[in-house]
């Protein structure tokens, strides 16, 4: 008698779109602090509050999602998870047509609740419909893949909606972006409540009677009782503020004006003010006669290429009302001019989005080393490298003299070498995650599920780290907030080398 095997082609692939859009959401709600920044006058600490809201979801969801998801499993889970994205990415959207950044860090905190969930359906699920083993491992690294495509994709689609002026960038302006992630999560709702998919941790009808009798017996130990587990969980805590924070403040940072740029900002601004009142003065019924006149004027001299034309006209007094109503950008300019202001590297929001892209694009690359290699070197000597060649990196992008200039593959521009430098972390903070999480789960035996909650709800530092950075930055400078991300790497090194190491292995684990 045979069996027939089902095919689970379809689910895996929305899989792995739900994989992509783990990262698009998350990298997208990054880079929107540079929109926010600019059409909401926020600081370098609040430009980053839709990636604290976003991040902050998973300490508040984290150890709740691995509960739904042993009680309602996989199918109940991910379809939830679809429906809270779709709905956070549509308040994300409808905030841009509103001009509310209330609203928008709602939506980036609705999203938030989404990815946490996505994150604790789309691991165990794709080993599962893998059939576990090398086949079900093997999906999940294709799955990482999408996930690093999402993440680069994100801040280049942004850049690419915003173009080169920062300065009249708006929400409203990424709602291409946010179409497209809403109608790939509703697709994915369709097909997943169409599919059946197997159920093999949910909760079976002997452990629900028994939870619900009280009868569950309260183990003595946990995840953490073990100092190895306690250290890992800061470990993983610093690292996706790591992660997130390098190209958060670095996306800030380029699109900051300079000097110039500044002083041309407040030339413009002196100048708009000066159309507006001519335009007014123009337009009083009292002054008919002087327009009339001056209209004539300018008809006659058309042909004068000396000459200055007269007459304000409607869309010269629009752009202007546009140019003096935007006071964030002469506040800037402002205190950038008079030396209050740290001034960044004036780079087009394009530019600025290719760069960051380039990161996320060599943590895919480093990834796939990682896993070439990964058999071979230890988490230990893995996560050690990786730790002090960031730190490395890191400070040479604090010391490397501004001037310096490089030109980078794919960008116009030329590109300043200590940003060029800044992305080769990439490369670093792409195996962190697996390095850590090996060296922490070690040893934990009947303990491991339940440590996997509580890393998703550090995964939180992801928000927290960019937010205190932005603080930082405000308080110092952009390039003086990454002793921060020096520090947090610091950190990863001594895990690596001291914390990693389990020292309480007479807890029994079976």
């Amino acid at each position: 008698m045979s069996t027939q095997k089902k095919n689970y082609t379809l689910p895996i692939i929305v899989m792995f779109a739900l994989f992509f859009m783990i990262a698009f959401v998350t990298n997208f709600a990054g880079s929107m602090g540079v929109i926010v920044k600019n059409e909401f006058g926020a600081s370098s600490a609040m430009s980053q509050l839709g990636t604290l809201a976003n991040f902050i979801a998973y300490a508040c969801m984290g150890i709740p999602a691995g509960v739904i998801l042993k009680r309602r499993g996989y199918k109940f889970t991910s379809l939830l998870a679809v429906t809270v994205g779709f709905v956070g990415v549509g308040i994300q959207f409808l905030s841009g047509y509103e001009e509310s950044f209330a609203i928008y860090v709602i939506g980036a905190l609705v999203a938030g609740f989404s990815m946490c969930l996505l994150n604790i359906v789309v691991n165990p699920m794709l080993n599962t419909l893998g059939g576990g083993g090398n086949k079900g491992n093997r999906l999940l690294q294709l799955g990482g893949s999408c996930n690093s495509v999402g993440g680069t994709i994100a801040p280049i689609l942004l850049g690419y909606l915003i173009g080169g002026n920062v300065n009249n960038a708006s929400v409203s302006d990424a709602a291409p972006a946010m179409i497209i992630a809403m109608a790939i999560f509703a697709l994915a709702f369709v097909i997943i409540s169409r599919t059946q998919i197997p159920e093999p941790h949910m909760e079976t009808a002997e452990e629900k009677a028994a939870r619900k009798a009280g009868k569950v017996v309260k183990d003595k130990y946990s995840p953490l009782s073990f100092r190895h587990f306690m250290f890992g969980a800061v470990a993983i805590f610093f690292y996706v503020g790591i992660e997130v924070g390098i190209p958060n403040i670095a996306n800030l940072y380029m699109t900051t004006p300079t000097v110039e740029q500044a002083k041309d900002n407040i030339v413009e601004f002196d100048n708009a003010k000066v159309t507006i009142e001519n335009y007014e003065f123009q337009n009083k019924k009292e002054n008919a006669t002087l327009l009339a006149s001056l209209k004539a004027q300018d008809e006659r001299n058309k042909d004068n290429k000396e000459y200055v034309k007269q007459v304000v006209s409607a869309d010269e007094y629009k752009e202007a009302k546009e140019i003096v109503d935007n006071k964030q950008k002469v506040e800037t300019a402002q205190s950038i001019a008079a030396g209050k202001t740290e001034p960044g590297r004036g780079m087009s929001a394009a530019t600025a989005g290719a760069l960051v892209g380039i990161y996320w694009f060599l943590m895919m690359c480093g990834r796939l080393i990682g896993g070439a290699v990964g058999g071979r070197v230890s988490s230990r000597a893995m996560l050690t490298t990786v730790s002090a060649l960031a730190m490395a990196l890191v400070a040479a992008f604090i010391f490397i003299p501004k001037s310096a200039v490089v030109s980078v593959p794919f960008v116009d521009e030329s590109v300043p070498l200590c940003i060029a430098v800044l992305l080769l972390c990439g490369l670093c903070t792409s195996v962190m995650w697996g390095g850590i999480f090996n060296l922490a789960a070690e040893g934990l035996g009947k303990y491991t599920a339940a440590a996997s909650g509580i890393f998703m709800a550090l995964v939180c530092g992801g928000g927290v780290i960019p937010f205190l950075q932005g603080l930082l930055a405000d308080a110092t400078s952009y390039v003086a907030s990454y002793w921060l991300i020096f520090v947090c790497l610091g950190f990863l090194l001594f895990y690596a080398l001291v914390g990693s190491k389990n020292v309480n292995k007479d807890i029994p684990t079976e």
